[in-house]
């Protein structure tokens, strides 16, 4: 009964298909979880397609997905998720922040009408199953497997996750944005005692005071909360299009400077927290 993470996207914003983001990675938010026998996928970024591949080789025919918001860097690469187009497969599609907007369903059908893309969602084959919730509502995944979440500061809406399995807990917290000095109450509670916080970093301390307003966090503020909440691990997260390989690998070796227990996320890297 394993409880590991892998990630399949690590960059925000855009795909960044360059020979400069080759190190960590260009494709945008995936991340997957595998504890208690369930497969939780957080977000359908192009970092998606990979994961898709993976599971058809390996006869994985369902998941729950997770979507911490619809921006559409977080969903633009659900169209080309090979398993939900195969009959027989099983998907449940969840979100906390758009209930009162027509509900999850809507917008990733919306994505993939025309003009905007010729396949609609109804050739998907597989069975898809929508759910949405209140973010702040918590449930649970099959036996031993507990979710929580929480409301997340970002421009429409955007919903954190805890993920608790056999006394271990890992967050997942992107987009969302900071108010210098004030630590986030809703951040904290969530990952309190956590031992992997996978969070927005999209920018450092530096960029943050042009880019007010714009619904992301600094690997700075990441370390404060995950320090503030006895976190054990941060992965920063949600690397801007503009962070070239260069530009990460110096940023990691000053936060690990500042906290050993920071990490950046790289696209297939992969912790076991079991």
């Amino acid at each position: 009964m394993a409880f590991k993470v892998k990630f399949w996207g690590v960059r925000g914003s855009i795909a960044c298909p360059s020979p400069r983001h080759i190190g960590f990675g260009g494709n945008t938010s995936c991340v997957e979880v595998s504890a208690g026998g369930e497969r939780i996928v957080f977000d359908a970024g192009t970092g998606i397609r990979n994961l898709g591949h993976w599971m058809l080789k390996k006869d994985a025919t369902r998941a729950t997905l997770m979507l911490s918001h619809t921006h559409w860097d977080h969903i633009n690469g659900f169209p080309f998720f090979t398993p939900a187009f195969m009959p027989g497969n099983e998907f449940t599609i969840m979100a906390g922040h758009i209930q009162e907007d027509g509900g999850v369903r809507k917008v990733l059908s919306g994505q993939m009408a025309q003009p905007f893309f010729p396949v609609p969602l109804e050739a998907m084959r597989g069975r898809l199953l929508f759910e949405d919730f209140r973010a702040g509502d918590s449930f649970q995944l099959g036996p031993g497997v507990m979710v929580r979440t929480a409301p997340l500061n970002h421009p429409n809406g955007a919903t954190g996750y805890r993920i608790e399995h056999r006394g271990k807990a890992m967050c997942y917290i992107t987009d969302t944005e900071h108010t210098p000095g004030q630590p986030d109450q809703n951040i904290l509670g969530l990952i309190e005692g956590a031992d992997l916080v996978i969070y927005d970093s999209t920018y450092t301390e530096e960029e943050f005071p042009e880019k007010v307003g714009w619904g992301h966090s600094t690997w700075e503020e990441g370390v404060r909360l995950c320090r503030a909440a006895n976190v054990r691990m941060l992965a920063i997260f949600h690397h801007d299009p503009t962070h070239e390989d260069d530009f990460m690998e110096e940023l990691e070796l000053t936060a690990r400077r500042v906290w050993p227990g920071a990490i950046v996320a790289r696209e297939n890297m992969r912790i076991n927290l079991l």
